[in-house]
């Protein structure tokens, strides 16, 4: 447990879950927070445990390799150091959230519920889901959304193997493709009737920074480092203004 500063409040990321989204992830806390000095930033520690075994693979029932003891030990480790509260910038992994949450006696967010509230606070009534298949499957979106009163779809097979190769083809093997290649999945949905799309992979998160601006495209990561900034008292900058409500 840290015991210099110990006025300041500490909050773990519980990441690798894939490295370049987790990364990304920190640099987007850092970048929009209101902080004119280093001192003004929130404390963080972040683990990035690349080894950890695939979370979609465990769930469509393709790998025995279960994640869970790896994401326990690693939010128990990060308690250990101090943190006040465990974020896990992955949407697959919600589904095992609970476990986490069970082992430990700090808040542990979900980006699902904070992503599907945003979506509820800006009036949205149909949402396209795009995620991996193991967040697909395990209806973890899909549950939020109808407890939120709120419609949804999910892509045809088609349309969810090329998310699927966007995600463990391009981005986890290191390149990021052009976004003409998520808005063929994303635009015969919105034509469908969906009033915005979720990325609800961080892999997808990533390549958002080379979209043409849309507030339709809700960005599960920027809603939940939207979250962890304002859970420990700063002010939010530079996102758009739908965060404000």
């Amino acid at each position: 447990m840290h015991t210099i500063g110990d006025n300041r409040s500490i909050l773990g990321i519980l990441g690798g879950l894939g490295p370049l989204s987790s990364a990304y992830f920190y640099e987007m806390i850092t970048e929009h927070t209101k902080a004119s000095r280093d001192q003004d930033h929130i404390d963080i520690i972040l683990s990035s445990r690349a080894t950890t075994p695939d979370r979609t693979a465990f769930i469509l029932g393709k790998s025995d390799e279960d994640p869970v003891p790896f994401m326990v030990e690693d939010a128990k480790l990060h308690e250990q150091y101090g943190a006040d509260a465990i974020v896990i910038p992955c949407n697959t992994a919600h589904h095992f959230i609970e476990e986490v949450r069970n082992s430990v006696s700090v808040p542990v967010p979900s980006i699902i519920t904070e992503t599907v509230s945003h979506i509820k606070r800006n009036g949205y009534k149909k949402v396209a889901i795009l995620a991996t298949e193991g967040t697909v499957q395990s209806g973890s979106y899909q549950a939020e959304l109808e407890c939120a009163g709120l419609l949804w779809q999910v892509p045809d097979k088609p349309g969810q193997d090329i998310i699927t190769d966007i995600i463990y083809g391009d981005v986890k093997s290191g390149r990021v493709p052009l976004p003409e290649k998520l808005y063929a999945v994303a635009d015969p949905m919105f034509e469908d009737g969906c009033d915005c799309a979720i990325l609800g992979c961080t892999e997808l998160s990533v390549l958002k920074r080379q979209f043409r601006q849309n507030k339709k495209y809700v960005d599960s990561l920027e809603v939940l480092a939207a979250t962890a900034i304002k859970l420990f008292g700063h002010e939010i900058v530079g996102f758009t203004d739908d965060f404000d409500l």
